[in-house]
C-alpha cells in the first residue's frame, strides 16, 4: 500500500509543499493523456487516506468517492491534459510531461518538490523525485492517478456520446477487440492518435 513516507521525508527537508504527479491514458489509442498534480496536507492525516492506492486497483465507484474527498481535503490540486493531436505531434513522452506541467500551472500554492511516477521532468525548475511505480509507493502520486483517472474516464465519456458508434464508454480508448472491430467498421476519429499502431494502418 502507498504511504507517506516519501512526502514526509521531503517535508523534513524543508519542503512544505510536496505535489505528487501521474497520468493516465499514456498507453490508449485513442483519447487525450491526462497527468493529476496533488499537494496534500502534511500536517494532518484523513481516515480516507489509507484507502487511497493505485486507481487501477480501485472499482470505479471507489475512486469517483475518493477524488471528491482528495479534492476536498488537498491543499490543492491539478488536471493537465494533452490533447491526441499534440501527442501526434510532439510524441508521447513529451505530451506526458507537457500535461503534468499544466497540471503543476494549477496548482496554489506552488510546489517546492515533486513525487513523479516514472518521469522527470527536467523543463520545469522544482526539486524532484522520480519513483518507479510512484503510485503503490506514494499516496500523493496514488491520490493523483485517482484524480486524472476519473476527469479522463468522464472525458472519454463524452467523447461516446459525439462517437456513438466506438464505445469510448466502455474501453475509454484502449484497444480492444471491440474496439478494433469499431476501428474497421467505422474508421478512424479526429481523437484517435494517427501516429500510433494500429491507427496508422488505418490512414
Amino acid at each position: 500500500m502507498p504511504s507517506l513516507d516519501f512526502e514526509l521525508e521531503a517535508f523534513q527537508q524543508n519542503h512544505t509543499y510536496v505535489a505528487g504527479l501521474d497520468e493516465v491514458g499514456r498507453g490508449t489509442i485513442a483519447g487525450p493523456v491526462v497527468s493529476g498534480a496533488v499537494i496534500l496536507d502534511l500536517n494532518k492525516h484523513y481516515e480516507f487516506y489509507e484507502e487511497i492506492n493505485d486507481s487501477k486497483k480501485l472499482t470505479s465507484k471507489k475512486r469517483t468517492s475518493l477524488s471528491i474527498l482528495i479534492k476536498r481535503f488537498s491543499l490543492t490540486y491539478g488536471i493537465g491534459i494533452s490533447s491526441a493531436k499534440e501527442i501526434d505531434n510532439i510524441g508521447i513522452v513529451p505530451a506526458t510531461k507537457l500535461s503534468m506541467i499544466r497540471a503543476i500551472n494549477h496548482l496554489t500554492p506552488k510546489p517546492e518538490y515533486l513525487l513523479i511516477d516514472s518521469l522527470e521532468i527536467p523543463e520545469i525548475n522544482i526539486d524532484q523525485n522520480s519513483l518507479i511505480k510512484g503510485d503503490n509507493i506514494s499516496i500523493s502520486i496514488a491520490a493523483a492517478s485517482i484524480i486524472a483517472k476519473v476527469a479522463r474516464d468522464r472525458m472519454m465519456e463524452k467523447y461516446d456520446k459525439y462517437f456513438p458508434n466506438y464505445s469510448f464508454k466502455s474501453h475509454k480508448g484502449y484497444y480492444t477487440k471491440s474496439h478494433a472491430s469499431e476501428l474497421i467498421q467505422n474508421g478512424v476519429t479526429k481523437i484517435h492518435r494517427k501516429t500510433f499502431a494500429p491507427i496508422k494502418d488505418f490512414n
